[in-house]
């Protein structure tokens, strides 16, 4: 899965020089929660709803409507963005994406061209909805959990298992753990669990949690 099936494409982006308040407008207007900033085509900043939130007189204060639209009128978006710009490449796989996000710790972030120009933006949303269509969890299904050791052909082992009793595997994740070991969680339409968890722990398998959802 890429980056360009499931960012948001062709963004709404504003300049460097735009007022702070036309932003917050338009933030609010089409519910936006970051915008790229992008000054003669290029990526220069990136804005979010906290940049703001920082800038935004508190709730408490005594100036008047007309007061703060006037102060936020005075400040431009190059003032409060985000200069040092994450950004992912548009070729980048969704998984390069989450781990920028994650060891960054960023919610979103540009997705540009080979050529240096915004064509999208990806968010914590879009990650989480790859996974949830990856797992199928939309779909219900009967989720199976193994305990299993990092050995040669313990896909294919389990892989047969299912074959044997005609379930097909909707998706199948594995989760490095301690002491060698891995969890392997799959999903399929699977009408009797009793049946396919004999035969998997009749191959040595250890099922450690089964569940029918929906």
């Amino acid at each position: 899965m890429f980056v360009i099936n499931r960012m948001t494409k062709n963004p709404m982006t504003v300049t460097a020089d735009t007022k702070v308040d036309e932003v917050a407008h338009l933030m609010k207007k089409h519910n936006f929660r970051r915008l790229p900033v992008v000054d003669d085509g290029k990526l220069v900043g990136f804005l979010s709803d906290s940049d703001l939130m920082r800038v935004a007189p508190s709730p408490a204060t005594t100036l008047s409507r007309y007061e703060i639209n006037s102060l936020l009128a005075k400040i431009c978006v190059r003032d409060i963005m985000k200069k040092d710009v994450v950004s992912v490449n548009v070729d980048a796989t969704i998984e390069e994406a989450a781990l920028i996000m994650y060891k960054n710790k960023i919610g979103g972030m540009p997705v540009v061209s080979n050529m240096g120009a915004v064509v999208g933006v990806i968010t914590e949303t879009d990650i989480f909805k790859t996974f949830v269509d990856v797992m199928g969890l939309a779909d219900g299904k009967t989720r199976i959990t193994l305990e299993v050791t990092d050995k040669i052909g313990v896909v294919k082992d389990i892989a047969e298992i299912f074959g044997q009793v005609g379930v097909s595997i909707d998706s199948l994740i594995t989760c490095k753990k301690e002491d060698n070991k891995y969890e392997i969680v799959i999903r399929g339409d699977i009408t009797n669990i009793d049946d396919i968890k004999a035969k998997l722990e009749a191959k040595g398998y250890k099922v450690i949690h089964t569940v029918k959802i929906g």
